[in-house]
């Protein structure tokens, strides 16, 4: 568990809400295009590939690995300790498909480029954030 008075919640709006939320049943979904199947994150109202506007929230694996990683050291809230791991974490749905987010659930100078990972859920309110942990 991580520490839970630092982080910023996200604004929810009708586009977003699935994503923030979807962590209550602890499953990571993100928008699919029903026509052509590419997924697609951050969320938009369109298929960048078809222009097909019959998206939905599909289930993902939550599996996926760190693509780029920086240690901060520099607290930038009350509160929040450091240092902490942010990544870009590929899923292994799609290649591109990536999502910034924080490694957790191990020390974050032990983190590295190539490490699979899987998301795990902090909750604040209602919000679910997806976080990853190393595999």
């Amino acid at each position: 568990m991580t520490d839970q008075t630092f982080r910023v919640l996200p604004e929810l709006n009708d586009l977003n809400r699935f994503f923030w939320t979807s962590g209550a049943d602890q499953t990571l979904r993100i928008l699919r295009c029903a026509d052509c199947r590419h997924w697609l994150h951050p969320p938009g109202i369109i298929c960048p590939i078809c222009l097909s506007r019959k998206l939905s929230a599909e289930p993902v694996s939550g599996f996926g690995r760190i693509e780029a990683i920086t240690v901060n050291h520099q607290p930038w809230s009350p509160g929040q300790p450091v240092p902490y791991a942010i990544a870009i974490v590929s899923l292994d749905e799609q290649a591109g498909l990536q999502l910034t987010t924080n490694i957790v659930g191990c020390d974050p100078e032990a983190a590295f480029i190539g490490q699979r990972v899987r998301v795990m859920f902090e909750q604040q309110e209602d919000i679910f954030l997806p976080l990853f942990t190393p595999v």
